[in-house]
């Protein structure tokens, strides 16, 4: 595989402060977001959906270490998938790839490297855009976790990525404290 194709676009250092009781929630909050595009890897068009996935992580108090841009190649997303579960990242977050296109290979990328799929977030996720647009319903969102890294694909626009996240945030939060702190009690939540 020629990961010279990856484009990085290097650590990216949040500007939020962590308080002395969130000491023991950093690795839970640490995340990566790679944008799986042809024209954003070759340059042709800028990436929107990764930066703006990056400015809401912030926003929700998660440290975004690094931003990257994949081609739509299937090793080429497992690979950096890898990489970022190997970075131990808590949250790993794709957008793009999630559609009908033949090039649209994100969640096969996905559950390819995932142990242990997670169905119930993309299940709200595209519940919430059903209540947008009935084309919500075509997303081929995947989710599931690897080693103890969730990885939760999103599509390709920004309004969309965005309002899919924000559909699941308060979840997701609750499943990386159990999948990086061990068993929660879950009725208490």
């Amino acid at each position: 595989m020629d990961k010279d194709k990856i484009v990085e676009k290097g650590a990216i250092h949040a500007h939020h402060a962590h308080h002395a009781s969130d000491a023991h929630d950093a690795p839970v909050r640490v995340a990566e977001v790679i944008t799986v595009s042809d024209r954003c890897s070759s340059g042709e068009r800028e990436d929107a959906s990764g930066p703006a996935l990056v400015e809401y992580l912030e926003g929700q108090g998660y440290e975004v270490r690094r931003l990257s841009v994949v081609p739509d190649e299937r090793d080429q997303i497992e690979w950096a998938l890898q990489e970022a579960v190997g970075r131990d990242c808590a949250l790993v977050l794709t957008t793009g790839g999630t559609g009908f296109s033949p090039r649209d290979v994100t969640p096969e990328a996905t559950m390819a490297v995932c142990e242990r799929m997670v169905p119930g977030i993309p299940e709200a996720m595209r519940a919430a855009s059903m209540e947008i647009t009935p084309l919500g319903c075509l997303s081929r969102e995947a989710c599931g976790i690897c080693g103890s890294t969730l990885i939760i694909n999103l599509p390709g626009s920004p309004k969309a990525a965005l309002e899919n996240l924000s559909a699941v945030v308060g979840p997701v939060a609750h499943g990386l404290r159990i999948l990086r702190d061990g068993p929660a009690d879950c009725g208490r939540a």
